[in-house]
């Protein structure tokens, strides 16, 4: 493609990523759907901020944006220790914004006042990546909600804390040294990437306190910790799933793939992905890195193309999502094109829209996989819209420490009740059983970018079927 042509597809880029921002801006202040909510501007990042100032049982918030007057009311209520009148400015607040998870966790937790509970808590980057932490605190406040509502566990209910750890290696490090030392806290949920989860997992392991991840995928979590656990499939079932399809369902065996070597969950599904599908039969002719400073989009496919590529395999990340956009709309459907579940967003929708149809994602969890579910309706009924796979399975890490403490409530008890062969609890994607290994033994879904109306997009994910 010649300069002048990047210039231009560059430029309408420019314009669409504008025009889209100004359409997701419309839908939130519409009240849209769960999945629709408008990207807030994260937090300015604070490493100095005291440890005790980033986590909450409901005596602050932690989610950034403006905050409705009764839901404010409410947390100084919870600080004051006027339980009752917590849990009519929280019911007031979520009458006005009934999507706000921390507001329902805040609830929960003044319904218990001071009396007996089994508490856990979640490290999550609510001041960098505040989209991503809604999604899993309202998995964890749905499963909260249903077990307090029946009864709690074998009559005690659960406690929720909330810790802001920004995705930062050390500040969840920090969290997670405060959090063992609470002999209150009988497990955590979290962290969300996994470099953050392999980071304070140390701690955690060290600690003899169990952390779930709902998020992190990296293959080097597998075999970790006897103490870190997740309930997302590893990066090597995505891969292997995705290899498999492009050579037997596609016919193709050519590929490039995209990375972001600064990241690690990028870096393990590029990994995978290549042995994959070195295995079955086909070739990784390049491997792109997207955090370059000296990345070109168009040169990238242009290159492919020149060499006979089939394939283009998206390993990216969240950070590196919109470079990982720029091929997708170069491409022009030219080739194939494979994505990881950091490409499984809306934004992938509003941006790729026609360029991306025919799209192939590996998913942790698609909110149609499984017809015989009832955690879909369940979870619309709640929140008022199509949840995402974080919420489920932070749902799913929820139900299996649930489920744990019904057997042992105490810390020990729960690593043991979690590694035994015969643990199994039902969540959002079916039954949770756990390998020894520490990841959740179970398959991922492959998803394809078609024409639809379940996004408002214009175009959905829709599950591809006996893959």
């Amino acid at each position: 493609m010649s300069q002048k042509n990047e210039t231009k597809v560059l430029v309408i880029s420019l314009l669409l990523t504008i025009g889209i921002l100004g359409g997701g801006i419309w839908f939130f202040v519409n009240k849209a759907g769960v999945k629709f909510e408008n990207a807030n501007t994260p937090n300015q990042t604070n490493n100095n901020q005291p440890i005790n100032e980033r986590i909450s049982f409901g005596e602050k918030s932690l989610t950034i944006g403006n905050i409705f007057p009764a839901k404010k009311d409410g947390i100084q209520a919870i600080a004051n220790k006027n339980y009752e009148k917590a849990i009519a400015d929280f019911t007031a607040s979520l009458k006005n914004n009934r999507n706000d998870p921390e507001a329902l966790i805040y609830q929960n937790n003044a319904r218990i006042g001071n009396g007996k509970n089994y508490t856990i808590v979640t490290s999550l980057p609510i001041g960098n990546n505040p989209n991503a932490a809604l999604e899993i605190l309202r998995g964890m406040a749905q499963a909260q909600s249903e077990i307090n509502t029946a009864g709690g566990i074998k009559g005690v209910p659960l406690k929720i804390g909330i810790a802001n750890d920004e995705d930062n290696p050390e500040i969840s490090k920090q969290i997670a040294a405060t959090l063992v030392k609470n002999s209150e806290v009988l497990g955590v949920i979290g962290p969300n990437t996994s470099d953050t989860t392999l980071a304070a997992g140390t701690v955690y392991n060290s600690g003899e306190l169990v952390a779930i991840s709902p998020t992190s995928t990296s293959v080097k979590i597998s075999n970790f910790s006897r103490y870190v656990f997740r309930t997302v499939p590893s990066d090597f079932m995505a891969a292997r799933n995705l290899a498999n399809y492009m050579v037997k369902k596609l016919q193709k065996k050519k590929a490039v793939v995209f990375f972001n070597s600064q990241s690690n969950y990028s870096q393990s599904l590029k990994s995978e992905f290549v042995s994959s599908l070195a295995l079955e039969g086909g070739q990784i002719f390049r491997e792109v890195d997207l955090s370059q400073a000296n990345f070109s989009a168009a040169k990238s496919v242009e290159q492919a193309i020149q060499e006979g590529v089939e394939v283009l395999m998206l390993a990216t990340n969240t950070d590196t999502l919109d470079k990982a956009l720029q091929v997708v709309q170069v491409n022009q459907k030219r080739l194939s094109v494979l994505g990881g579940d950091d490409v499984y967003t809306v934004k992938t929708l509003e941006i790729g829209r026609e360029q991306a149809t025919g799209m192939i994602v590996a998913v942790p969890w698609h909110i149609d996989g499984d017809s015989k579910s009832d955690f879909p309706q369940k979870s619309r009924q709640l929140w008022g819209g199509d949840v995402s796979w974080r919420t489920a399975l932070a749902y799913d890490a929820t139900k299996a420490f649930i489920a744990a403490l019904e057997i042992n409530p105490t810390r020990s008890g729960i690593q043991q009740a979690l590694l035994s062969s015969d643990f199994s609890a039902t969540g959002a994607s079916g039954a949770i059983r756990f390998l020894q290994s520490g990841d959740r033994n179970a398959p991922v879904q492959l998803v394809k970018i078609v024409p639809g109306n379940r996004s408002r997009t214009g175009y959905d994910f829709e599950p591809i079927r006996d893959n």
